[in-house]
């Protein structure tokens, strides 16, 4: 597409297209691809036995996802959080569906910035729009109370409408301290948890685990 000299489109200027070019490269999310491999595939439940395969299968048909319903994945770093949230949103991915993966932090930062540029109601609009929103991270920084507000107001645009799935390292119980306002905490999680369904992927490292069990493979061999 080709602008007259100085304008962007609808005769917007130039300098406010290339601000917004500029945080759009920066952007915090990620379509998630259904010609991707899926990593569920991968996960291994013998290394987390807090981690069902029997839900995570039917989570896996992406019912929720059609249905509008939050998920919610809850655990200590490196119990496989990250992992299974990629996945699922992968099959959501594959079944048809509109995914869009962003860090809970970024995303917080890019809705910042779009409303210094004026621009925060089409951003929400944007996110508002997938099927399936993947937010990961959520509780590893605290956040001020305006970014919290903004990442309130997705939330809302998608309630009972197009699903969420977090990520998390904190149980709901201490989102205080990511929420540092009490009622904007208990608001956020009453969205994420109606009607949704919540993983608990405990405290031990699923990292850790397969590093052993692969060390202690490696160990038999070569005794």
């Amino acid at each position: 597409m080709l602008f007259g000299c100085g304008q962007g489109p609808r005769g917007k200027p130039a300098a406010r297209i290339r601000r917004s070019e500029r945080r759009r490269s920066r952007s915090s999310h990620s379509d998630i691809s259904s010609s991707a491999r899926n990593p569920l595939s991968d996960f291994d439940y013998n290394a987390n036995p807090n981690v069902v395969p029997a839900v995570v299968n039917n989570l896996a048909t992406c019912e929720w996802v059609k249905k509008g319903e939050p998920l919610c994945l809850i655990g200590d770093s490196g119990t496989g959080k990250s992992h299974l949230l990629i996945g699922l949103g992968t099959a959501a991915a594959m079944a048809g569906c509109r995914v869009r993966y962003a860090r809970a932090a970024k995303l917080v930062n890019e809705l910042v910035e779009a409303a210094d540029e004026k621009q925060l109601s089409k951003t929400i609009a944007r996110y508002g729009r997938v099927d399936l929103l993947c937010i990961d991270e959520l509780g590893y920084l605290e956040l001020d109370r305006r970014g919290a507000e903004m990442l309130f107001q997705v939330l809302t645009e998608r309630e009972e409408k197009n699903s969420v799935a977090i990520a998390s390292n904190e149980s709901f119980g201490g989102w205080t301290r990511t929420f540092t306002d009490p009622r904007l905490c208990a608001a956020i999680v009453d969205r994420l948890t109606f009607n949704g369904t919540i993983i608990e992927t405990g405290t031990e490292s699923y990292r850790l685990a397969q590093t052993k069990a692969r060390t202690a493979k490696t160990n038999a061999r070569s005794a």
